[in-house]
């Protein structure tokens, strides 16, 4: 099952990275996998905060964000992210991360909202096919 058809626009997707983790190499992999894969992809660049990338996808009007987390934040960084967008009226926006995060706090983090985790060496296509199958296209 894919999340677009011939009439429906392709699946748009905001990459961010939070906080002063400075390691972008693994978000820019998966943001090109993901435009090679057909969807409009917006990266924010290194260095955002949680405010400027709930902005941002509001903005852009995302039907998730991804966000990738190399500095062991992810404990504080997921939660306040989600937070923001419930602030903002956007909780439907999907939420999906990646980054070096242990097993238990990636059972913590589904519990509280976030709909995937991406450990270091999952192959893009899984990415790719996790999206297609999870993520709502909104019209």
């Amino acid at each position: 099952m894919t999340n677009t058809t011939a009439a429906s626009r392709p699946i748009r997707i905001l990459i961010a990275k939070a906080g002063l983790d400075g390691h972008d190499r693994g978000a820019k992999v998966i943001a090109r996998a993901l435009r090679d894969a057909g969807m409009e992809v917006i990266y924010t660049g290194l260095h955002q905060t949680t405010e400027n990338i709930v902005r941002a996808a509001i903005q852009e009007d995302v039907d998730c964000i991804g966000l990738s987390i190399l500095s062991g934040a992810h404990m504080t960084l997921f939660p306040e992210l989600l937070e923001k967008l419930k602030r903002e009226g956007a909780a439907d926006i999907s939420v999906f991360g990646g980054g070096i995060i242990p097993k238990d706090d990636i059972v913590a983090l589904k519990k509280a909202g976030i709909k995937e985790i991406f450990v270091p060496g999952t192959h893009t296509q899984d990415v790719v096919a996790w999206i297609r199958t999870n993520v709502p296209v909104s019209e």
